[in-house]
């Protein structure tokens, strides 16, 4: 009855649909009989008077699991009693599933407790699976489907002694899906057999939430040329009293959308998920946009918020499974801000649906207490969406500070349309901003934008469960990713073909998309419902796509996909996914500053040398740094040297994995190809880095030798760039669509020329006339890390407290583990429109305190501490390394761990 390895990969992609045939086994049906026992090898048993068993997704769970098994050639039956002749015996149901008393020992911990959580519990010829609630019976059922799935032996598998008990550290783990492009979007819209497998997908990964997003190609109504979903409504509903139509689209294809609309979110609820559907946009009107494809009409701005209001609850009627939408409520949805009746009116729709409280989540940009105070008023539970790292994919943890440029200021203000998110609430652009104050009444999902990576994949469980840790921070409720491929052919751009972007004449293209990217799924999802699941719950996915155990591609993945979360904390020319592609980067001159192309929204002079990181509390910039170095002055920051250090680093440890990988599958050759690519965009960005502090050293220590190597630096980034263009020649086609402008489509040999034109521009610099104040450090010190990171042992030793009083004095014991010349305690509230606080200490100090004027605060606290080692005397390398002092706790190996204590008010 057991199957190869290579057709548990077949499994593994074919599972999805057969699962979820219209037919499918009834709850007390058997299957073909073994031949040896005369019974179904295997039975599921469950109880009808156990609720949690008898709920729909686990009713589904338990066929996902029977038709997995009968995928492998193992008999299986779902009944209410198990047979006599049978080989296993798996029992479903809820908190009670598992005995008082098995094999000698108490259950205790095996016990499902809390929303989701689930035991697995293994006995001679029984299995017992339990889940607090339907979403835990789910997951428990479809683990050991999953290992059904991909063991070589499943039955063997199944049966191996097992006690395992697992609860949520997150309680939203979400995946948005957008709809961005007619042309590549509307058959996946529409084709049945791929929302099957790619719905099996996310609940088998132990997302619990699916967000389908309508309206989000465009950030605002100006320039519109596909407009299908833009302005949602007249594409699904037809509201009586109404004459209101998207031009070209006809009743037929209206109620054919609505139909597909509803299968989604009926088929999402199935598998147990909570369904939201993202309206982004509320204009109806295109401006400066000479040819949209479709236009809206029908409507008046007095007849547009009431027709909003009801065809949002005619959509809600005929689609009963809609759990949640998702709103736009910035200026970028069309209304102005501060539309607070505009929106009471809308969210006026949400009301009256019988039981169902529609959850009322609001995207954060822009977000004020009144317009917090409108949501509210509906009496519906709300969320708030801020962003995670701006409109891309940081390291994980939360940034300590925003960019500068989105800080308030005094004085501050805007008007028109974005009033308030160009105005006084600039600093909820992009992060939390001001938002998690104690009892809060909303909650909170940080949504992850897809700016980083678009279309490359990436898998590294090392980080998915360092994320999963961090995304209930100060608790918060968890996360939403972007699907991968988010924003493919937006604004216009979509290309018939695939959308995964590869050639025909490279066979690698999977026959749905979302099939490129089961790794990238399994690790967000698996790690973030528990971030320390047992290692193979992300192996068996690598054997499934690799074959061998511990293959070395899955190395080479993991690797290279932690370079652009690195490269984008530390170095970010734009925070806008629109203006800033590093996959695919569109090169930003070292030099000359009168051409910043897309890069607009980065501190002036507008080059590459003076570009904010995205965390400026604990990452000093390329112009930062060097003028720290020459001025002698202190810098407890991150240096881009040791930033390219580890980029490198990375970038080898990918290309030594590569090395020993041999493809035999499309799946290992497409991540051989992503991480190849991945792995010479680190080793271009790291010698970039270090061509731009030459550089920057050279402009103001006039060091001819720094100019020189600076050259010699840039001249291996570009060889680096280079390289990536015949690994990726073949593989991907030459347009690469994810917007209309040059710098968010083409291909890396489109990007080649504006390099050899900057190294160019670089040869001819001069540097200009500057008096020094003090000596220079030596040349090799520039790139030298001694900073933060440098240090391989703490110099301090500190246990934080529990929590705060507000209000009270908040001491916090210290011990410092050596001599010291300086000790800084830095504390901020955790908001993100605050800037820190910093007390000197003594540098033998045994406490410090934060006082209780501070502490009298709705916001938890963040602290950190800067220490400067003693320097010896006559080493002049340790006084170098004294400007440059160190942080704690600051980072782990590999930029792991959150850099500074966080404390909840009590």
């Amino acid at each position: 009855m057991n199957t190869s390895k290579s057709s548990s990969r077949r499994s593994f992609l074919k599972h999805s649909a057969l699962a979820s045939a219209a037919v499918l086994l009834p709850a007390c049906a058997q299957t073909s009989r073994d031949s040896t026992t005369g019974g179904p090898a295997v039975a599921i048993v469950w109880n009808p008077a156990d609720t949690v068993a008898a709920s729909p997704a686990a009713q589904w769970a338990m066929q996902y699991l029977a038709q997995a098994l009968q995928d492998r050639g193992i008999s299986a039956a779902i009944t209410h009693e198990a047979p006599k002749a049978t080989r296993l015996t798996i029992r479903a149901g809820g908190p009670t599933n598992v005995p008082e008393r098995f094999d000698g020992q108490g259950p205790g911990d095996h016990i499902p407790s809390g929303a989701e959580s689930l035991a697995l519990v293994a006995a001679p010829g029984t299995i017992y699976a339990a889940g607090f609630d339907p979403r835990g019976l789910t997951y428990a059922l479809t683990e050991l489907a999953d290992r059904v799935h991909l063991a070589a032996d499943p039955l063997a598998d199944l049966q191996k002694p097992q006690r395992l008990h697992e609860q949520p550290a997150n309680s939203v783990r979400s995946v948005m899906r957008l709809f961005a492009s007619d042309v590549e979007d509307t058959a996946w819209f529409h084709d049945r057999d791929f929302w099957s497998r790619y719905l099996d997908l996310l609940a088998v990964s132990r997302f619990n939430r699916f967000n389908l997003a309508l309206g989000l190609g465009y950030d605002n109504n100006h320039g519109l040329k596909d407009t299908y979903f833009f302005f949602a409504y007249p594409y699904l509903v037809s509201p009586q009293g109404y004459d209101v139509r998207a031009t070209g689209v006809s009743d037929d294809e209206r109620e054919k959308n609505l139909a597909s609309l509803r299968f989604i979110s009926d088929q999402t609820a199935r598998r147990g998920l909570h369904f939201q559907l993202g309206i982004w946009t509320h204009a109806y009107t295109a401006i400066a946009s000479p040819n949209p494809n479709h236009t809206i009409t029908g409507l008046t701005d007095q007849t547009h918020p009431p027709y909003c209001r009801d065809a949002l609850h005619l959509l809600l009627e005929r689609c009963p499974s809609i759990s949640g939408v998702t709103f736009r409520v910035h200026g970028e949805s069309g209304i102005p801000e501060g539309s607070y009746d505009l929106w009471k009116t809308v969210f006026d729709g949400l009301l009256k649906h019988g039981d169902r409280r529609i959850r009322l989540d609001m995207h954060a940009k822009g977000m004020d207490q009144p317009m917090i105070d409108t949501a509210l008023s509906t009496k519906l539970p709300v969320t708030l969406s801020p962003k995670f790292w701006a409109e891309h994919l940081g390291l994980p943890y939360h940034q300590a500070a925003i960019r500068e440029q989105e800080m308030p200021k005094g004085g501050r203000s805007a008007t028109g349309q974005f009033a308030l998110s160009n105005g006084s609430r600039s600093f909820l652009r992009y992060g939390y901003g001001d938002l998690l104050k104690k009892d809060r009444p909303y909650k909170i999902t940080h949504r992850i934008w897809p700016g980083s990576n678009r279309f490359l994949l990436t898998a590294d469980p090392l980080f998915a469960a360092a994320y999963g840790k961090c995304l209930s921070f100060a608790g918060t409720d968890g996360f939403e990713i972007f699907d991968p491929l988010s924003f493919k052919g937006r604004q216009g751009s979509g290309k018939p073909g695939h959308r995964t972007a590869y050639t025909d004449d490279s066979h690698l293209e999977p026959t749905y998309d979302h099939e490129k990217f089961l790794l990238t799924y399994r690790t967000w999802g698996r790690l973030g419902y528990n971030p320390d699941s047992p290692a193979d719950v992300c192996e068996r996915g690598y054997r499934a796509e690799f074959g061998a155990s511990n293959h070395p591609a899955a190395k080479a993945l993991a690797s290279a996909s932690r370079i652009l979360p690195l490269t984008v904390t530390a170095h970010l020319p734009s925070a806008a996914n629109l203006s800033y592609w590093p996959e695919i980067y569109t090169n930003m001159s070292l030099v000359d500053p009168s051409h910043p192309g897309s890069y607009t929204d980065t501190p002036a002079p507008r080059t590459f040398l003076h570009v904010s990181p995205l965390d400026p509390q604990l990452f000093s910039s390329i112009s930062e740094h060097i003028d720290a170095l020459l001025a002698g002055k202190p810098l407890a920051k991150i240096s881009p040297a040791e930033v390219a250090d580890q980029l490198e680093s990375w970038a080898n440890d990918t290309q030594a994995a590569l090395a020993k990988t041999t493809a035999t599958t499309a799946a290992a050759k497409r991540a051989m190809i992503d991480a190849g690519i991945l792995a010479l965009t680190g080793q271009f960005f790291a010698h970039k880095l270090r061509a731009a502090l030459l550089l920057a050293y050279f402009a103001k220590a006039a060091d001819e030798q720094a100019h020189a190597r600076a050259l010699d630096e840039y001249k291996h980034a570009r060889d680096a760039w280079a390289a990536i263009i015949p690994l990726a020649g073949n593989t991907y086609v030459p347009d690469i669509s994810f917007g209309p402008t040059p710098h968010l489509r083409g291909h890396w040999s489109d990007r080649l020329p504006a390099i050899d034109a900057d190294i160019a521009a670089v040869q001819k610099f001069t540097s200009p006339t500057v008096e020094q104040t003090v000596s220079p450090p030596p040349l090799d010190f520039v790139l030298t890390p001694r900073g933060p990171l440098a240090s391989s042992a703490p110099l301090l030793a500190h246990t934080p407290p529990q929590n705060f009083t507000p209000g009270q004095d908040l001491p916090l014991a210290i011990t410092p583990a050596g001599p010291l010349a300086t000790l800084t305690l830095f504390y901020r509230h955790v908001n993100q429109a605050e800037r820190w606080q910093s007390l000197e200490l003594a540098p033998d100090a045994a406490a410090a305190t934060i006082p209780a004027a501070y502490t009298q605060s709705p916001y938890p606290l963040q602290y950190y501490f800067q220490a400067t080692p003693k320097p010896s005397n006559g080493d002049m390398m340790t006084i170098l390394r004294s400007r440059f002092p160190l942080i704690f706790p600051g980072f782990a190996k590999d930029f792991l761990g959150q850099p500074y204590f966080l404390l909840l008010p009590a």
